[in-house]
C-alpha cells in the first residue's frame, strides 16, 4: 500500500469517527401529554410539518408535544405548524432530555401557520407548544412539598379517567376561628401548561424559609391544586369549551367535572366555618395579552367590604408581581357582558356569590406568548403572588 493509499484510508477513518449521516426522521406522541398529528415530513429538507391531535369534544385544538429523532445534532431542523392563533406561538419550546426546555427564535408566519427552525442539541428531541407539566410533575410538586411537616398531599379526586388529582393542604395555624383561608388552582384549561408553572412557583414559596412566607403558614391554611383537569392535559387536549362544559362554566349546583364539585365542598365548608378568604384561579390568556391581569367578579355583586378587599388586593398584585411578566393594573370584569349565558357558572363568580362578603376571588392570566413566557418567569410569578397575598393579610380583611 502507498503512502497515499494509507493517508487516503487514515482520512476516511478520521471523518467516519467524526461526522454522522443524519437519519430517518421519526414523530412520536405515545407518551403523556403526546399530540401532533404528521401532515408531512421532508426528509431531504429536514422540515416536519405537524398541527395538534383533534380530540372530538375535547375543546381547542391547540396543544402539541412530540418527540422527534433520527436527526444529527447541530443540523437545522424545520417545523411547520399550524393554526393560529392558539396552536402558534411566536416562539415554541425544545428540550434535549424533555426536562429542561428553551424557546425557539421568533417563527415566520405564512398564513394561519408558523415555522421555527430548531439547531438540534440531539440525535432525538422534543418540541412544544410550551413546557409540559403534566400529572407526573403535578406528583413530584406534592411529594416535594409534603417533605415538610406542614404540609399534608392530598388527592383532590379521582377523574372520570380515572387519574389521581394531586393537591396540597399547607398549614402552621392552629384551627381556630381566625385562620384564614386560601384556595390556589390550576389548569382548569388543560392547553394552559404555563399556569401551572405558576402554581409550582408559588408552592416551592410557600414551603420556602422566606420570612413572609413563613408568616403566611403561621396564619393561614392553603390548598393548592396544580392540575383541575388532569384528564385532558394527559391525552394532550385543549380542554377550553370541551363536551358537556368547560371546567371553568362548570361551577354550578350541579357539576359535571369531580374536581370541580370536590372543591366547591371543600371551599363551602371552610366557608361556613368563617375560614374562607382567597380564591385564585391560574390560567393563560389569549395570544395577544403581553402582560399578566386579572378577571373579576362584575363589581356590582359585590358588598363594600369586598369592593375595598379586591381593590385592596390588586393594589398589592402590582406592588409585587413587578417581572420580567409584570401586573400592570389591568382587571376585567366577567359578568354578562362577557358571558351572558355562562358567566355565573366561572369558578371565581360561583365563589364570589356562595361566599361571605369580605371573600376575594379572582383568575390570575399570565401571558403566554412573550419572549419572557419561561419556565423561570412563571415561576416567578408564583412567587410573586405569594409575596402579594402575604401582604394581603398584612390587616384584617375580616372587619368591616
Amino acid at each position: 500500500m502507498t503512502r497515499i493509499q494509507i493517508f487516503a484510508l487514515l482520512l476516511c477513518c478520521s471523518f467516519g469517527s467524526t461526522f454522522t449521516h443524519a437519519g430517518e426522521i421519526q414523530v412520536d406522541i405515545n407518551f403523556p401529554g403526546g399530540s401532533a398529528k404528521v401532515e408531512s415530513i421532508d426528509q431531504e429538507k429536514r422540515v416536519v410539518t405537524l398541527s395538534p391531535t383533534p380530540h372530538q369534544g375535547k375543546g381547542f385544538v391547540c396543544w402539541w408535544y412530540a418527540r422527534i429523532s433520527g436527526l444529527q445534532t447541530g443540523e437545522t431542523l424545520t417545523l411547520d405548524v399550524g393554526n393560529a392563533p392558539w396552536a402558534t406561538p411566536d416562539q415554541a419550546v425544545f428540550s434535549h432530555n424533555n426536562e429542561s426546555w428553551q424557546q425557539t427564535k421568533p417563527g415566520l408566519r405564512t398564513g394561519k401557520r408558523i415555522r421555527y427552525e430548531i439547531k438540534v442539541p440531539a440525535a432525538e428531541i422534543w418540541v412544544a407548544w410550551g413546557a409540559p407539566f403534566l400529572l407526573e410533575h403535578a406528583q413530584r410538586t406534592v411529594d416535594l412539598a409534603a417533605k415538610h411537616s406542614f404540609v399534608e398531599a392530598i388527592e383532590l379526586c379521582q377523574t372520570r379517567g380515572g387519574n389521581s388529582t394531586p393537591a396540597l393542604v399547607i398549614t402552621e395555624a392552629p384551627e381556630s376561628p381566625e385562620r384564614i383561608g386560601i384556595w390556589i388552582q390550576a389548569r382548569q384549561h388543560a392547553w394552559e401548561s404555563g399556569s401551572s408553572w405558576v402554581c409550582n412557583g408559588f408552592v416551592k414559596w410557600i414551603v420556602s424559609d422566606a420570612p413572609a412566607a413563613q408568616e403566611l403558614r403561621k396564619k393561614a391554611l392553603i390548598t393548592v391544586v396544580p392540575i383541575m383537569d388532569v384528564d385532558n392535559v394527559q391525552i394532550g387536549a385543549g380542554g377550553k369549551n370541551q363536551k358537556p362544559q368547560d371546567h371553568n362554566r362548570d361551577w354550578s349546583d350541579e357539576p359535571h367535572w369531580k374536581a370541580v364539585a370536590t372543591a366547591q365542598v371543600a371551599i363551602r365548608d371552610q366557608d361556613q366555618n368563617g375560614n374562607f378568604d382567597l380564591f385564585v384561579d391560574l390560567h393563560n390568556p389569549a395570544a395577544g395579552d403581553k402582560h399578566p391581569y386579572y378577571f373579576i367578579p362584575p363589581k356590582d355583586q359585590f358588598p363594600p367590604i369586598g369592593r375595598r378587599n379586591l381593590k385592596t388586593f390588586l393594589e398589592k398584585s402590582k406592588e409585587q408581581i413587578t417581572g420580567p411578566l409584570s401586573f400592570k393594573g389591568r382587571a376585567i370584569e366577567s359578568g354578562p357582558k362577557y358571558d351572558r349565558n355562562a358567566w355565573m357558572y366561572i369558578s371565581k363568580n360561583w365563589v364570589a356569590t356562595h361566599t361571605q362578603d369580605h371573600v376575594v376571588a379572582v383568575t390570575l392570566e399570565t401571558a403566554w406568548n412573550t419572549p419572557e413566557s419561561t419556565v423561570p418567569n412563571y415561576e416567578q410569578v408564583g412567587r410573586e403572588l405569594g409575596l402579594t397575598i402575604s401582604k394581603y393579610f398584612e390587616q384584617d380583611r375580616r372587619s368591616q
